[in-house]
């Protein structure tokens, strides 16, 4: 039996064992974020024929902020390695076709694989440990099923009651600890569920604890900000201010999410997650 941090390697991109995918089958936008429109289906004018980015050191002052925060969960290695046998897009239109309708769904599930692995991880929720790994099992056999199965799954069937184990846990874990006082600077009936914290004043804030499950936190200001047990799971944390923000014990952050905030090297994070190389 895989323990929780001993299925991290396969949830973590390795571009090396990819061909690609989110440089091609993702579409995207001229924005903020990108510097073109590109269409679902076509690559990316800085994607080689090895499938490298030709501007990957300077994604971010050449227009690609959005490309340096996506993170597939390892999704692109296991569509190109494991599902498709080490087949590429150019293998002919049918494989083509398929791998792209794949990917995008598999990323949903390897997403929900990271989620269940930080659950059980928690303690505090060591009584849902046994239903979190059998569902474990069930998400795990979807990754690895053929595409034609991927594609027929209905994951919302699957989704829903991963989604409320992962509420489960992340309760116990909440109120297994001393609840925040909350923020100084705004209302504390505002630290919930799905908040609007647009551009908030958090300095400092005592939110150990604080369920903040989908709140909207871009360009919040939460340096200094103690989010011990805080829940972040869904969060916007787009260019919010972590520097010097302690997140090492908050439940459900993901890589995405802190490459698309602005933090320093005073900002602490879970052993799982990396500090984005943006950061100063």
């Amino acid at each position: 039996m895989h323990t929780a941090e001993e299925t991290r390697p396969a949830l973590r991109a390795d571009c090396s064992q990819c061909v690609g995918l989110c440089c091609v089958a993702l579409a995207f936008a001229r924005s903020a974020d990108f510097a073109f429109d590109k269409p679902a289906g076509d690559p990316c004018v800085n994607l080689d024929d090895g499938y490298a980015c030709t501007i990957h050191p300077q994604l971010r002052d050449r227009g690609f902020k959005g490309c340096t925060v996506f993170d597939c969960f390892g999704a692109g290695q296991q569509v190109t390695q494991h599902t498709f046998g080490g087949a590429s897009w150019h293998d002919g239109a049918e494989t083509r076709a398929a791998m792209f309708a794949v990917f995008p769904l598999m990323r949903q599930v390897h997403e929900l694989l990271w989620y269940v692995a930080d659950a059980l991880a928690l303690p505090a929720a060591a009584s849902l440990h046994p239903a979190l790994r059998r569902i474990r099992t069930e998400i795990r056999a979807i990754a690895d099923a053929p595409p034609e199965t991927i594609l027929a799954i209905d994951l919302e069937e699957v989704r829903a009651p991963a989604a409320q184990l992962l509420r489960d846990a992340a309760r116990l874990t909440r109120e297994a600890g001393q609840i925040g006082t909350g923020p100084t600077r705004v209302g504390r009936s505002r630290i919930r569920p799905d908040a609007d914290l647009l551009g908030a004043d958090l300095r400092n804030a005592d939110l150990r604890g604080a369920e903040l499950r989908g709140a909207l936190l871009i360009a919040a200001d939460l340096s200094g900000a103690d989010l011990s047990r805080a829940e972040l799971i869904g969060a916007d944390l787009r260019d919010a201010r972590l520097n010097g923000a302690d997140l090492r014990d908050a439940i459900y952050l993901t890589q995405p999410q802190v490459n698309a905030a602005l933090g320093d090297t005073r900002t602490r994070l879970p052993l799982t997650l990396t500090q984005p190389g943006h950061w100063r």
